[in-house]
């Protein structure tokens, strides 16, 4: 499988670079800074440049030919409101744009807990940032893809150890490692009667490819 990862240089997608590579898949990380590229390579990944906020850049042309593209970009720590919605929604929005126009069908989607419901959120920028993960959500389901989106708890940098809960009542704890995320969308990529499903991803006691068998059987 060849699959394009938007935010290729972000922790998350530097695990699942690592982890396609090791399984045969080939694998390309989209950066905007050029001086990301020598860590993406060392996972296992080709660096592309594309910078899917800036206007003019041919994000198709980064994608084409792939099989699969997911979402894991996202404006970070510290960013403001503005910049949720000018990445977290509308970076998704033109990595649809480009799939489709590309004839990719399949896309993951890397959103949030707590993206339905983001009035629930007190502190404004992080408000912002669950309004902008739902809209991207809904921009998926509407688009005709062959979408999963997979919505992690708080992320943590602890080992994983891969068992997971893809519903609250089974969780563990509040939390996912990173490393439990990527091997996660390593599952969901390998798994195509994951298209159409929307999960929580927390902490849990099934393996993970237990749990994800489980979701595309009752799909």
């Amino acid at each position: 499988m060849d699959v394009a990862i938007a935010g290729g240089h972000g922790q998350i997608a530097l695990r699942l670079e690592r982890l396609l590579r090791a399984r045969g898949d080939t694998v390309r990380a989209l950066i905007r800074n050029p001086d990301h590229a020598a860590d993406v390579s060392a996972a296992g990944a080709q660096a592309v440049v594309c910078d899917l906020e800036a206007p003019g850049t041919d994000v198709a042309a980064a994608i084409a030919g792939a099989d699969a593209v997911v979402f894991a970009a996202g404006a970070g720590p510290g960013s403001g409101a503005e910049r949720k919605r000018t990445m977290d929604y509308e970076g998704a929005v033109r990595l649809i744009e480009a799939a489709r126009q590309t004839g990719i069908q399949r896309y993951v989607m890397v959103s949030a807990i707590g993206a339905d419901d983001p009035q629930a959120a007190a502190e404004p920028v992080f408000r912002a940032y669950l309004e902008a993960k739902k809209a991207a959500d809904e921009a998926v389901r509407a688009s005709g893809l062959a979408y999963t989106i997979v919505r992690p708890g708080r992320l943590t940098n602890d080992p994983g150890n891969g068992r997971i809960a893809t519903i609250i009542q089974t969780a563990t704890s509040n939390e996912i490692p990173r490393d439990d995320v990527a091997a996660t969308l390593a599952a969901v990529l390998a798994e195509p009667r994951t298209a159409g499903l929307t999960f929580t991803l927390l902490s849990g006691t099934v393996p993970i490819a237990e749990a994800i068998a489980a979701l595309a059987d009752r799909s």
